[in-house]
């Protein structure tokens, strides 16, 4: 009786203490709202740095695969598809219990040369690459049906001045590209949610066009679930006002709203865009935290990502997920671009995989709403 009597109370003392550690995290703090997710490497996946692994698991309800799933990788050949890393990615989030997001299917970028030409090189007929990106979208998505939640099924379709792209997929088969990619994806899994995903989605010409985009499909009889905003961020760019405008115009559109590549950069920068094909060139003034970052500059950096994670709240009846776009600092692709070999801090745990500061800020908010 003794021995039940002490464990009973060492049970009152030291689960509620289990429970509020528990609770202490953005998916935990942001459930009911929307989702809290992050970008995955294979090195994380693999559990190369266990501590990674573990963060992952720990801190976050929704994974999507910072590489392994975009077409040139999974895709390589036309006869080829390499599945063992995006197998990995897809068990780990089942393991951990996390939503698990597909990107992408369908991008003018980081995709095999082959997907557009013929045996002699020449570009291939609009029937030959409407059955190609068939056959490939069918693959992929099934393969993980009834595993994967959603798919940016088309990834940068727009110029910011609202045109479309002027990619092969476009000059083979016009702007049908498009609804031809989301047909297919939803005919391979009628049950996975079907995304647009785009950056600089603030800008009001690129917004107006996707939200067109969204009308457009809809009124065929496409389904869209909703439209990715990448939000790759600057210290002054895109303003909270303009943010909050591309919300109002995509929920008018009829679609909810994601999040999913988010990050702001500290640093200064010679271009507002996530085109992976453009570079500067280095210089020591455009890389001044290269020991660490000052208090004052700091501080300007946790009031821009509460700004901005506070608006997501604010919009959260059609906000359903927020990504970040890799865990921590070190792993982060804006240490080298648009500038190769800078040192930047613009994810929500630094080097050490500790969480900032602004994290705990976060949390509090999100558990106020």
């Amino acid at each position: 009786m003794k021995i039940k009597t002490i464990s009973a109370i060492i049970a009152i003392i030291i689960l509620p203490n289990i429970h509020t550690m528990a609770q202490n995290t953005l998916a935990d703090a942001t459930k009911g709202k929307f989702l809290f997710g992050v970008a995955v490497n294979m090195q994380q996946v693999n559990g190369v740095n266990p501590k990674e692994s573990e963060l992952i698991a720990k801190e976050f309800n929704a994974i999507v695969a910072e590489n392994c799933m975009k077409p040139q990788l999974i895709h390589p050949e036309e006869n080829r598809y390499e599945w063992a890393d995006a197998d990995k990615v897809v068990a780990f989030g089942e393991k951990n219990k996390q939503v698990v997001t597909g990107h992408c299917l369908i991008w003018h970028s980081q995709i095999a040369k082959w997907f557009f030409v013929d045996d002699s090189g020449k570009d291939v007929t609009p029937e030959v690459l409407k059955e190609r990106m068939r056959q490939h979208i069918y693959t992929i998505v099934g393969r993980y049906k009834g595993r994967i939640k959603g798919w940016d099924v088309v990834n940068e379709a727009f110029e910011d001045n609202g045109t479309y792209r002027n990619s092969k997929f476009y000059r083979i088969l016009g702007k049908d590209f498009i609804k031809y990619a989301f047909q297919f994806a939803h005919e391979a899994d009628p049950d996975a949610e079907l995304y647009y995903n785009d950056y600089n989605v603030e800008t009001p010409a690129k917004c107006e066009a996707i939200a067109e985009l969204v009308k457009e499909l809809k009124a065929a009889g496409v389904r869209i679930d909703a439209v990715g905003s990448q939000a790759h961020m600057q210290m002054d760019s895109p303003t909270l006002d303009a943010t909050e405008t591309s919300f109002k115009k995509l929920k008018a559109a009829g679609v909810k709203i994601l999040i999913t590549e988010w990050d702001i950069s500290i640093l200064p920068n010679p271009y507002s865009g996530a085109n992976i094909s453009v570079n500067f060139k280095y210089s020591p003034e455009m890389d001044p935290y290269r020991v660490a970052v000052p208090d004052s500059v700091q501080q300007k950096w946790n009031k821009r990502v509460l700004d901005m994670f506070g608006l997501f709240l604010k919009y959260s009846d059609v906000v359903d997920r927020v990504t970040v776009w890799g865990l921590n600092d070190a792993v982060s692709w804006l240490n080298n671009f648009p500038i190769r070999g800078r040192k930047d801090y613009p994810v929500l745990f630094d080097r050490n995989n500790q969480p900032k500061s602004v994290v705990d800020e976060m949390i509090k908010m999100a558990k106020k709403i």
